[in-house]
């Protein structure tokens, strides 16, 4: 607790007393308190074993199923006390302070769900009668997407005043954890309408279901892992060709990502701009290296090889199936807004988006970064590179939205690169991702 700022501290402590002032005032007499002990046992055993989303540290607590079959089995004093449950969990890791501000949030999520589900008419028709199914639907729902409401509210106030994260962050990750909350939440209905037939049987029947969802869920995850571990070994194999570009592909396509959020990219095109930032030079392993390695102007067919670099890197990931939308960033990130880039000579809205989006995260990248033949180049630098080639080699619009991302997130240059000694590290002369540099080709006897 003392590490929290002081805001957290307060904001803390202020949601555990509200939830202590809401468990002191239940009505006891009212609480079902067999249905209770056997639901929150299932509490336990669901919480202990969270499930992880495709979304990178997010889990989501298998306990949802339990506390919405609380606000329909419960009511409003019982989903309170079986929130507080929460304080009781198998995943040890979980601080004191931890513990009872996830009891308060579940059991403040609980009690307001419930009210909302009696409001819209929910304990109007008790489970097992013959019109409950119909009749509690709509209640159910708006209670499951109350409960999930007040959980991310209250996580995402606590983690914005600990400084773990930010509005922004929180809201773009609040989709998908929302979606996990409410699948597994949906259950509670099914521990609900099977609970007048068999009583405490019925969750016992729902752990199977639940459990397989929450494998599924783990194999998305993996295989999510997988993806990444095979694009990441792609980029080190591009990145042996010139050791100075070590990292340069993760910086891209981190930069790629930020532009995307900031003009508000949904967030399966957001991760596919984030493997065509990772890949958009893999076609360098088509390059001959001593093409790359060329002090002086370059001939027409080096320069030539150089051009359809991006084309040898579509044709070595075309078949990889989950790229969709990047493949076309990989094709075309080195066209240019007036038609003079490469490799098809495309002009203004002919260059798909994502290729507008990485050119100038890659450019960034590249000013920025030490090279064999010059130090790297400021912030500023680069930033007023920018501004000068927007219109002319980079669409306004996305240099724009880098900017605001960059005043707002900051970046952080990659360190000086020392070369080792050993005479196997091998680096560029010239880099074709520089605007402020631009390769040299030798035509008609004269270098241009």
């Amino acid at each position: 607790m003392r590490e929290l700022p002081l805001a957290a501290r307060i904001y803390v402590t202020g949601v555990i007393a509200l939830a202590a002032g809401v468990l002191v005032t239940v009505p006891r007499a009212e609480l079902d308190w067999k249905a209770l002990a056997v639901l929150a046992v299932l509490f336990f055993v669901c919480d202990s074993v969270p499930a992880q989303l495709t979304v990178e540290r997010a889990r989501v607590s298998l306990g949802f199923a339990a506390s919405l079959a609380s606000v329909v089995l419960l009511g409003p004093a019982g989903a309170a006390v079986l929130g507080a449950t929460a304080v009781i969990t198998g995943q040890r890791f979980f601080a004191p302070v931890k513990r009872l501000f996830n009891g308060a949030q579940f059991a403040l999520g609980g009690f307001i769900a419930a009210h909302v589900f009696a409001l819209l008419g929910g304990y109007d028709y008790a489970p097992g009668e013959a019109a409950w199914v119909e009749h509690v639907i709509v209640p159910f729902v708006a209670a499951a997407v109350t409960f999930v409401a007040v959980n991310l509210a209250l996580t995402t106030g606590v983690l914005v005043l600990a400084r773990q994260s930010t509005l922004r962050a929180m809201a773009r990750e609040s989709g998908p954890l929302a979606l996990g909350c409410l699948g597994y939440g949906m259950f509670g209905l099914l521990i609900a309408g099977l609970w007048p037939g068999i009583t405490i049987f019925a969750p016992v029947l729902v752990l199977l279901p639940l459990f397989i969802a929450r494998w599924a869920l783990e194999q998305a995850h993996d295989q999510k892992r997988a993806h990444s571990a095979t694009l990441a070994a792609l980029c080190q194999a591009v990145e042996t060709k010139d050791y100075y570009t070590r990292g340069h592909s993760e910086r891209v396509s981190r930069g790629s990502v930020l532009i995307a959020q900031e003009i508000g990219m949904r967030a399966d095109r957001v991760e596919a701009i984030r493997y065509a930032g990772m890949l958009h030079d893999v076609g360098k392993l088509g390059v001959p290296t001593t093409v790359l390695q060329k002090e002086g102007p370059m001939t027409e067919e080096e320069f030539a090889a150089i051009q359809l670099h991006p084309m040898r890197g579509l044709q070595i990931v075309k078949e990889i199936g989950f790229l969709d939308e990047a493949l076309a960033g990989i094709m075309h990130h080195h066209e240019k807004m007036n038609g003079g880039g490469y490799p098809m000579g495309l002009a203004g809205d002919e260059i798909p988006e994502f290729a507008r989006v990485i050119s100038v995260a890659d450019a960034f990248d590249a000013m920025t970064s030490t090279r064999s033949y010059r130090a790297a180049r400021s912030k500023e630098e680069a930033v007023r590179e920018l501004r000068r080639s927007a219109g002319e080699h980079f669409d306004p619009v996305i240099v724009d939205a880098f900017l605001r991302a960059l005043e707002r997130e900051g970046w952080e240059p990659p360190s000086p690169v020392v070369v080792p000694g050993d005479g196997v590290a091998q680096t560029t002369a010239q880099d074709h991702d520089d605007p402020a540099a631009p390769l040299r080709v030798a035509r008609d006897g004269a270098a241009r």
